[in-house]
């Protein structure tokens, strides 16, 4: 349920043309609503203005499906992580709407207008230091425009040919915040660090040859980096990444 939602709710029994009862049968669910399997939170985008987000990894097709279901019922945009193509089958029957992207594993259902919301008006720009780091940015993307910022992309720039990066270096001072998807050897994200004063949010991923141990290595040289106004989340995590993003752009533009 979104904050808006719960508003009309409110203004429609205090106006009398809802009853106390239909009210109540409206907020029934409120808080949150108890599948068995799962315990959806209704109450996170009044709370933090982002719905619950689904992580489909370990989650079967019936259980995401009637996750979905419920959400929809909210009338909230849903999102849906590490989505593999026969997930995205079952949720394409039950809402044709839902647009699947192949390289971030997600599936995007919205129920309002799908343009941005110009929220801050600022613009994230996702980086990547590798094409295999891709589909991470792509996740971050795609949960960056969800959430209503504008979101632009610079792939496979990374130090191994850093004049990839210093030839763009206009996107990067355009930016209202930055994040940088890098494998490997993880100095991308010192790199842009050490260019900008914008906030750069720095995200390792599991590729590289074995002493990369997984993404471990980059995680590292991340944490470690030496560029001011660095943050890092976790191994792959582009949602969270996007998330970030999106909240600082939102704050910038007030």
């Amino acid at each position: 349920m979104k904050r808006d939602t719960l508003k009309k709710i409110l203004e429609d029994v205090l106006k009398g043309s809802l009853t106390v009862t239909q009210g109540l049968e409206k907020l029934r669910d409120f808080p949150y609503e108890e599948l068995g399997f799962a315990t959806l939170d209704h109450h996170r985008s009044i709370r933090q203005g982002i719905p619950e987000v689904i992580y489909c990894e370990g989650k079967s097709h019936r259980q995401v499906a009637q996750i979905i279901q419920r959400m929809k019922v909210s009338g909230v945009d849903i999102l849906a992580t590490r989505a593999n193509p026969e997930i995205y089958e079952s949720i394409r029957r039950i809402d044709s709407k839902a647009k699947y992207n192949e390289v971030a594993k997600t599936i995007v259902i919205r129920v309002k207008d799908p343009r941005p919301k110009d929220q801050g008006k600022g613009r994230v720009l996702i980086l990547t230091a590798g094409t295999s780091d891709i589909p991470v940015a792509e996740e971050a993307k795609v949960t960056v425009q969800l959430l209503g910022s504008h979101a632009s992309t610079l792939y496979d720039v990374g130090v191994a040919g850093l004049h990839r990066l210093m030839d763009k270096r206009n996107l990067l001072d355009k930016a209202r915040v930055l994040i940088v998807v890098a494998g490997m050897d993880g100095v991308l994200a010192s790199v842009v660090g050490g260019l900008v004063d914008q906030p750069v949010i720095a995200v390792p991923t599991s590729q590289g040859y074995g002493a990369s141990f997984g993404g471990v290595a980059a995680l590292l040289t991340m944490l470690n980096s030496c560029a001011a106004g660095v943050a890092v989340v976790n191994i792959d995590n582009g949602f969270g990444a996007g998330c970030l993003a999106h909240r600082i752009n939102i704050l910038g533009g007030r």
